[in-house]
């Protein structure tokens, strides 16, 4: 069945608003908690709010957000619209344009934001990575000038156990020496490494 044809809308009167109750009355039983209220107005301004919506923010699934947002708060705080405050189309539409603006400020922080700590981070990885080069080479350097303070056995000790991962029983094999001597020796060794490198216990 073909659906009825729906006549043109009085002139100077708003699409939707030809029959039935006004925005202002609609919005005024909205404020009551009338839920079918609520939706007639709904449809009756969603186009509208997401039109002026889409003109400031220009994406459009951002735009759709906002526009869900300004419905909502229109729920939330339809209690507070007074006529004295012009019709309820351009209250909504004042709120909506609040919105909008707002969400493009916060996007263009966020982008503010996210420039800034990708220059930061370019600026110091540089030189954070030719300071941990140099600081790398200056303590190979100072173990390297303190294993030379080691006796030979120490210095072979500790090679053995904390350079190539032997076990006591490993390096104790590979020198041909008591285990405990081994023990003794790389505690030694590393108390005198420990000294000349200036590591605090």
């Amino acid at each position: 069945m073909d659906e009825p044809v729906r006549g043109p809308v009085p002139a100077g009167v708003p699409d939707g608003q030809g029959q039935g109750p006004t925005d202002e009355e609609l919005l005024g039983a909205v404020a009551r908690g009338d839920e079918h209220a609520f939706e007639r107005l709904y449809d009756r301004l969603a186009g509208r709010v997401f039109g002026l919506v889409r003109r400031v923010v220009r994406d459009t699934a951002q735009s759709e957000e906002v526009t869900q947002d300004v419905l909502v708060e229109l729920w939330r705080t339809a209690p507070r619209y007074s006529p004295d405050k012009g019709s309820a189309l351009n209250w909504v539409l004042t709120m909506a344009h609040r919105r909008a603006v707002d969400r493009v400020r916060s996007a263009r922080a966020s982008s503010d934001r996210e420039r800034k700590a990708t220059f930061e981070a370019g600026r110091a990885r540089p030189f954070d990575e030719v300071t941990e080069a140099v600081t790398g080479r200056w303590e190979r350097q100072q173990v390297r000038r303190c294993l030379g303070h080691l006796t030979e056995l120490q210095r072979e000790s500790v090679l053995l156990a904390y350079y190539q991962g032997y076990t006591y029983r490993e390096v104790a094999e590979v020198l041909s020496a008591p285990q405990g001597t081994i023990k003794t020796r790389l505690r030694d060794g590393l108390i005198r490494l420990r000294d000349c490198l200036g590591v605090t216990a």
